[in-house]
């Protein structure tokens, strides 16, 4: 494994070239969020998608699938946004939220049949570069979800998860520590009705 160290106050932008170099060559990195650290690959990249899925014993049929983007702009390219959730992801993006919402027919066939897909526009510089540079969003599961299995690993420390992961992910980008709590899940798929799924860290009124 590679790893990167990069703080989100300092952007490196020749480690952001390697990063989005391994991910253009089909290759899994964990990346720095607002919320916890995550597991990410190129989201256009069906079998990137696909091993990421089996690392995170994840069946990508049954399970929403969730993407980064840099903005709204590139999010409009892979999801359905109409005004009324238009005004509410503008409202409260980039932060710590994962929106879900009617996906796009421009994503791979892994996405096909799914008729909904995860946003997350993170409040991080480092997250938010990568999918900008890449050009395309990226394919983002929690790096903690199920390795603080026994307390031995510290889903913050960027060093505990290079030790879980050496023999799985290609490259780790250091971004200090991370932290504990979720994005907070609202779904937005009927954006007259939003309903939050899941209340993390983020705090929105609907």
């Amino acid at each position: 494994m590679t790893i990167l160290k990069m703080y989100p106050t300092s952007i490196n932008s020749k480690y952001l070239e390697l990063v989005v170099k391994a991910l253009r060559e089909g290759e899994l990195i964990i990346y720095p969020t607002d919320t916890l650290y995550a597991v990410g690959c190129n989201a256009l990249n069906n079998g990137a998608v696909e091993r990421i899925c089996q690392l995170k014993g994840v069946n990508p049929q049954k399970t929403n699938l969730s993407i980064i983007c840099c903005d709204i702009s590139q999010a409009a390219e892979y999801v359905k946004i109409d005004n009324r959730a238009f005004r509410i992801i503008k409202e409260a993006l980039p932060g710590s939220f994962t929106f879900i919402l009617p996906a796009s027919t421009t994503l791979p066939k892994v996405f096909k049949g799914r008729k909904v897909v995860g946003l997350r526009i993170p409040d991080n510089p480092i997250a938010l570069e990568i999918p900008r540079m890449l050009g395309n969003p990226i394919l983002t599961m929690s790096a903690g979800s199920e390795v603080d299995d026994g307390g031995d690993v510290d889903i913050a420390d960027p060093e505990s998860l290079a030790l879980k992961y050496a023999e799985s992910v290609e490259l780790l980008i250091d971004g200090g520590e991370g932290g504990y709590e979720a994005s907070t899940v609202v779904d937005l798929t009927d954006s007259s009705n939003p309903v939050i799924v899941r209340q993390g860290l983020g705090l929105i009124e609907l």
